[in-house]
């Protein structure tokens, strides 16, 4: 049971740094222009 609501923790984490990653880009593209 332990092992599993890890693994869903990392997923989480996961699909959060995509988003975060996502939003810096955005960031970035506006920061040059």
């Amino acid at each position: 049971m332990g092992s599993l609501k890890k693994r869903r923790k990392s997923k989480i984490n996961k699909h959060k740094r995509r988003k975060a990653l996502k939003a810096n880009r955005h960031k970035k593209r506006t920061w040059q222009k």
